[in-house]
């Protein structure tokens, strides 16, 4: 059996021990300062997220309002090819005129084909309603049924995807 004296010492070491005022007060100062330390990084951690989202939204307005800007710096040199083309236009012979047209076009099609415009040109080919859009039927003896045979007007795609239809005649 336990002394009464014996076990009433241990509790009172162990409240002098747990009441001690300068053991709680650097125990509570101490834990103020780690409360005070995760809440300021908390605040940083926020602010960095606020930050990263407002950048990342005008690296986004930015990236679509200049979205073509390369594609038109391409377009330039076909619009000057054309303005040439014009003013030449009534001293000039037909046959220069035409060639001034094919060297425009040329470089228009380096202009698509840089900026990844593609040329929908489906003569001969099978209709794909996906990429093809049918303007009249017609039977033919030499091509089997469903097969483009002539393109009204070229079809565009960019990078895979359908800018405009081929208008075709099935």
């Amino acid at each position: 059996m336990t002394h009464p004296s014996d076990s009433d010492g241990v509790i009172q070491e162990a409240a002098t021990e747990a009441t001690a005022p300068g053991t709680l007060e650097a125990e509570l100062a101490e834990a103020r300062a780690r409360a005070d330390e995760h809440w300021n990084s908390y605040l940083r951690a926020v602010a960095e997220t606020d930050n990263v989202r407002k950048r990342a939204q005008r690296d986004l307005e930015a990236a679509s309002r200049y979205a073509i800007e390369r594609f038109a710096a391409e377009l330039l040199d076909v619009r000057d090819s054309l303005e040439l083309g014009i003013a030449a236009g009534t001293a000039a012979e037909p046959a220069r005129l035409l060639e001034g047209m094919d060297a425009t076009l040329r470089l228009l099609n380096k202009a698509f084909e840089k900026s990844g415009v593609s040329v929908i040109d489906p003569a001969g080919q099978p209709f794909n309603p996906e990429f093809h859009e049918a303007m009249a039927t017609q039977p033919s003896a030499d091509q089997p049924a469903g097969t483009v045979l002539a393109v009204v007007q070229k079809g565009y795609a960019l990078n895979g995807r359908l800018l405009r239809p081929a208008r075709v005649l099935v």
